[in-house]
């Protein structure tokens, strides 16, 4: 299992001081000793790192998307040996280039500049309460633990958008061992790295998609968190703190059903959004893809109503796809409008 996740993404921002305060009061720890309106590091308790620069800074890799965002995402890889497998497969049609200490830099078929560096990942610990039901006690004489904010431990995934999201998931999937875990017809396809369990650790994010259509590069990055107490008083300590979650093509606070997990969404000042993200599913490689219709994968539930629980109804429309047949379908779909 070479490839352990998320090692970490640095990002280019118009806005030093607004994007570190967010990220203080969004509950992760700075572990720079930099200014508050300088460039700065941020280490999650698995050992991720979110690092901040100004937009115009040269270590950073050209942009092809206007303002700020994601500039490179390094995937952590368990050994030395693992990472020069992966970069001789990588090198087969695209530049590599190294750093000193083994560091590969490279671009995937979106154009997003990728790394893979040799990563000693470190375990977190969760406890999430029991959950209580009536004819189910789980919690007896105990009451639920009384948090004051929200503490994300991981990174659980990054979403970009894509002209092609079938080849792009086949460049990873060939080039870096990723497993497709479901995929939403004329959405996207969610896979995760082989030594994850995950639900995804990358989501592509076709350049179709209703809310978004035409956008390019970055779309938002995910933080683990324990439970739905976790999320809503992580949400609830952000807007106190005068950071809006108004979004304009969906809810902040929704349930998957592709995934299961319950996430909430703030838009970032480092771009695009930030989610908490919790009771995701976790998977091995015993798990069986599926394919789904885009809205009926899309929600349990939201906030406020989408509007197919209704009179409207919803296509319970979803298959095992063990082969990933349902992907040629789909190829190119971002290129063009598909009547």
């Amino acid at each position: 299992m070479p490839i352990l996740g998320i090692e970490s993404v640095v990002y280019g921002v118009e806005d030093l001081a607004l994007c570190n305060r967010f990220w203080a009061d969004y509950g992760l720890i700075r572990s720079d000793d930099g200014a508050d309106d300088g460039p700065s590091e941020w280490t999650l308790p698995s050992g991720s790192r979110m690092i901040m620069r100004g937009i115009d800074d040269p270590s950073l890799p050209p942009t092809y998307f206007p303002g700020s965002g994601v500039r490179e995402c390094f995937l952590g890889v368990d050994t030395a040996e693992a990472l020069e497998r992966l970069v001789a497969k990588v090198a087969v049609d695209r530049e590599v280039r190294r750093d000193g200490d083994g560091t590969a830099h490279f671009l995937d078929p979106d154009g997003n500049p990728m790394g893979l560096r040799v990563w000693n990942k470190r375990p977190v610990m969760c406890r999430p309460d029991p959950v209580n039901a009536p004819d189910n006690i789980l919690r007896l004489n105990q009451h639920r633990k009384w948090r004051a904010r929200a503490m994300p431990r991981t990174i659980n995934h990054i979403v970009y958008f894509s002209d092609d999201y079938v080849s792009s998931y086949e460049f990873y999937r060939d080039r870096l061992g990723f497993r497709m875990t479901d995929h939403s017809k004329a959405n996207g396809i969610f896979a995760r790295a082989d030594g994850t369990y995950e639900h995804h650790t990358i989501f592509w994010l076709t350049t179709q998609h209703p809310g978004t259509r035409g956008k390019r590069g970055y779309a938002h990055i995910a933080f683990g968190l324990e439970d739905i107490d976790e999320v809503m008083v992580g949400a609830n300590y952000m807007t106190d703190h005068g950071w809006a979650h108004e979004r304009p093509f969906a809810p902040a606070l929704n349930r998957h059903r592709i995934s299961s997990a319950m996430y909430y969404y703030f838009p970032c000042p480092a771009g695009g959004d930030a989610e908490y993200h919790a009771d995701t599913d976790y998977l091995d490689d015993g798990w069986i893809p599926r394919v789904w219709e885009m809205m009926f994968g899309a929600a349990v539930w939201q906030t406020d109503s989408p509007g197919f629980f209704g009179d409207r109804g919803i296509t319970w429309d979803v298959a095992l796809d063990p082969e990933e047949a349902s992907l040629e379908a789909w190829r190119d779909f971002g290129k063009a409008d598909r009547k």
